[in-house]
């Protein structure tokens, strides 16, 4: 390996671990501080943390391997996604900006849940954190496989330590640097990395499809595109082969923002009620142009791959076989510095959320009621290594697919919160028995649909991706539980029609 790309990569670790000391010194002296940066995060790093949260490995690994492998068929789901990502701040970030401080100063969703829906707080809080401990489990793990994956490719056989395999390595690294900043420097640390590593993704998406058209070994795009219609008629199309079940399967991927807890607890952390909309337009255009890049670096990286004779084993690592391909080291470091952003920054994010949910849905709740914030924020950093070592362990598979591991992940969590968190913040007939009923069902039913299989293949047919079914059940049991039951006081939570007014007009 190049000591350029080693430069490169050794600058950004020590970028990411000062940004942790100086979080540390900065804030986290308390609970609130720790966990939500005391609700002060200026618009522009609450955007870009979201995004990069948000879009993790997949960005860089799973969605431009699909639409390498697949065609512009995928692309989809990108738009399913970016839908899904503007009506999530434009419908739940003001509200729930406003309402979780509102009402008990809730540091967590489940925290707001309970606060809510007092009637039914106490199962509430347990079911829900348990939900979030599991499913980010299972999302962390996915961003280590990007970690291997790239360590692998990019560096195997550098280092041979015996009982470990250059994979391995590679999650145990990724891992590594990610728990010491989390664990360091709490929310803060995770917001200011987060927004570091969003600037460096959106910059490596733009660089790359161009170099890719534009190197001497490449095609301009008109080229490329007659070459990749040569490989298949059909690679270009976004509608040809298209099934009505593949189509709402890839833009159901946008139904999953409204209860990814990773992403709108920024929205609980940004500074005001009225700087989200601002948040809003900097986060919408950090999406939109990662997503184009993504899906133009799949796209002509197949073109680029097949006019060279590139043997791709596996799609989801081009962009890591390209940046060694077409770049100067000190570029290349930078580029794998990109992945390693998109993989920590949702990492970390999930891995603080886990945390904060095991201190205070569970800690807090049933071991030490009265525990200070000291305690508080000792318990959380210990959590981050509990979850962490974990996640660790079911990323050890070097078969693991990035883009099934999200995706499963995803769906669990948009199915088991998505419906409960619009209705909470919109519909005051709500009750807190059609919470627990809407939260249950939707998770068992992703659990139970992936289990059966019916995400590969329903009724003999493709495969239906399990967010429908869940997003559906959870709803309609929410609504029709509610309307069964009688609310025990829980219209208090629910902003007045003017107050609502005001908080759509400000997003």
């Amino acid at each position: 390996m190049d000591t350029g790309v080693w430069i490169s990569l050794t600058a950004y670790f020590v970028l990411m671990l000062a940004i942790g000391f100086y979080a540390y010194r900065k804030s986290t002296g308390t609970a609130e501080q720790y966990v939500l940066g005391g609700r002060q995060l200026p618009p522009a790093v609450a955007a870009l943390s979201a995004g990069a949260s948000d879009m993790s490995g997949w960005l860089l690994l799973g969605l431009p391997g699909a639409l390498y492998a697949a065609g512009l068929v995928e692309a989809w789901i990108g738009i399913g996604l970016f839908v899904g990502a503007l009506l999530n701040w434009i419908i739940v970030a003001p509200r729930l900006r406003e309402q979780t401080e509102r009402y008990d100063n809730s540091l967590t969703v489940p925290a707001f849940l309970a606060a809510r829906f007092p009637s039914t707080a106490l199962p509430l809080r347990t079911i829900s954190g348990l939900v979030i401990v599991v499913f980010f489990a299972v999302y962390t793990a996915s961003g280590l496989v990007g970690g291997g994956k790239l360590f692998t490719t990019a560096f195997g056989g550098l280092i041979d330590v015996g009982w470990a395999s250059d994979y391995s390595i590679g999650v145990l690294l990724t891992l590594g640097i990610v728990m010491t900043y989390t664990v360091i420097g709490g929310f803060l640390a995770v917001s200011l990395t987060d927004f570091v590593q969003g600037c460096i993704m959106m910059i490596a998406l733009v660089l790359m499809p161009v170099l890719v058209l534009t190197t001497g070994q490449g095609d301009g795009i008109g080229v490329a595109a007659e070459r990749l219609r040569g490989i298949d008629a059909s690679f270009l199309s976004m509608f040809e082969g298209l099934s009505i079940i593949g189509f709402l399967s890839a833009i159901a991927w946008g139904l999953g923002y409204f209860g990814q807890p990773h992403i709108i607890v920024r929205f609980m952390a940004v500074r005001s009620v009225k700087s989200v909309s601002t948040a809003r337009n900097i986060g919408m255009t950090w999406m939109g142009i990662s997503l184009l890049g993504a899906i133009s670096l799949g796209i002509f990286g197949r073109a680029y791959a097949v006019r060279n004779n590139l043997d791709i084993q596996d799609p989801e690592t081009i962009f890591i076989v390209l940046a060694e391909l077409l770049f100067h080291p000190l570029i290349t470091g930078f580029l794998f510095a990109a992945l390693l952003a998109a993989i920590m920054s949702t990492v970390s994010s999930q891995l603080l959320v886990a945390s904060s949910s095991l201190t205070e849905d569970f800690y807090r709740l049933f071991l030490r009621r009265e525990a200070g914030d000291k305690e508080t924020v000792l318990v959380s950093r210990l959590s981050v290594l509990l979850v962490g070592v974990v996640a660790a362990f079911l990323a050890w598979d070097p078969d693991s697919q990035v883009l099934g591991l999200v995706a499963n992940a995803w769906a669990g969590f948009g199915a088991a919160f998505g419906p409960l968190i619009l209705l909470a913040l919109t519909w005051s007939r709500m009750t807190g028995t059609g919470a627990v009923a809407g939260l249950v069902t939707g998770a068992a039913v992703v659990i139970g649909w992936i289990w059966a299989g019916w995400n590969e293949s329903f009724l003999g047919g493709e495969g239906v991706y399990e967010i429908i079914p869940g997003f559906l059940c959870s709803t309609i049991a929410v609504v029709a539980v509610s309307l069964l039951t009688k609310p025990s006081g829980e219209f208090r939570a629910i902003a007045t029609p003017e107050e609502d007014t005001e908080l759509a007009g400000q997003s």
